[in-house]
This record gives structure tokens, sequence and C-alpha cells, in this order.
């Protein structure tokens, strides 16, 4: 019987709103991690035998259908250990140190990548330095590329990779 111990004088357990506050608050959680793209999906640390669940809600449109997915999912989620709903939800939460170190990040490929584009070979060198498992000849390449495209006002494309390549070895030195 919940309430108070006659004994010691404690609670036996949460009580009943506590135990649907919760309920509630994963099947938000739930709800929000069906509305992502199964890219957001992998960047998250979602267990795999969620994932079926969670693709398996997004398929289903139907308004009662869904909603009685979505309940299935919730159900499924809270089997999971409390520590790993909490790590989802600070992966989630844009204020969360994942996003925080990923914004971080995005924006240090940013300053070497304007830094490459204005100094040329001496930011080359000092990225070098820095990331010593970077292909040179590639970025050189790419650095070419886009001070071409910027003076022909051509399409950023090869800005953009030189994007992409910095920041996945940038992330790389991050997580290693």
């Amino acid at each position: 019987m919940r309430g108070i111990d006659e004994d010691s004088g404690e609670f036996r357990g949460p009580s009943r709103s506590q135990q649907r506050r919760e309920a509630l608050d994963v099947l938000e959680l739930g709800r929000k991690l069906s509305e992502l793209t199964d890219a957001q999906l992998e960047r998250l640390p979602v267990p795999e035998s969620l994932l079926p669940h969670i693709r398996e809600t997004r398929r289903i449109t139907s308004h009662i259908a869904h909603k009685r997915q979505l309940a299935f999912l919730a159900k499924q989620m809270r089997r999971e250990e409390d520590e790993v709903l909490d790590a989802i939800r600070d992966a989630l939460d844009e204020s969360g140190d994942a996003a925080r170190r990923e914004v971080a990040a995005m924006h240090r490929a940013e300053a070497w990548r304007d830094r490459l584009l204005d100094e040329g070979d001496t930011a080359l060198g000092a990225f070098i330095d820095a990331h010593p498992t970077a292909d040179r000849q590639q970025l050189r390449q790419l650095v070419r590329n886009a001070l071409d495209e910027r003076k022909r006002n051509k399409p950023p494309r090869a800005y953009r990779e030189l994007f992409r390549a910095i920041r996945e070895l940038v992330v790389d030195a991050q997580e290693g």
C-alpha cells in the first residue's frame, strides 16, 4: 500500500501524480524522437532496440493509430534506464552539452576555412600542425577551387566541400 510507512514515517514510493508526470515526460520525448529524421536520430544515443519503434511511429499517419503507436513507443522507452533517457534528453536539448560541442566545432571549422582562404599556405601549415591526419594536397586543392569560385562568382560548391572536410577533422580531433 502506498502512502506513509507507519513505522518509519517515510513515503513508500512516488505518488500516482508523480508517476503520471514522468510517464507524460517520456511520451513527449517519444513524440520528439518520432519527428526527427534518420540522420538526426543517428547523432543521438538512442538504443538500437528503440529505433524500429521510432520508425514505425513515424510511418503511421492515421491520428488514432499514430497516438496508439506513440503510447507503445513510450512504454518501450520506460523500460530503458533513466540514464539512457537523460542522455537522449541532453542530446536533444539545444542548450545541452552535446549541442554546445557541435556548435563550437562548427564555429572552429568556419574560422579555419576563412583563415585558409585568407592566409593561404601559412594557415594550411598551422592547420596541418593542429590536425596531422589532414590531407594537405586535398585541402590545398579545395582552397584553390574555392578561391577560383569566389573570383568567378560561381556557386560555392568547393567552399562547402572545404568546410565539410575541415569540420570532419575538427570533430575527429575533438572526440579523440
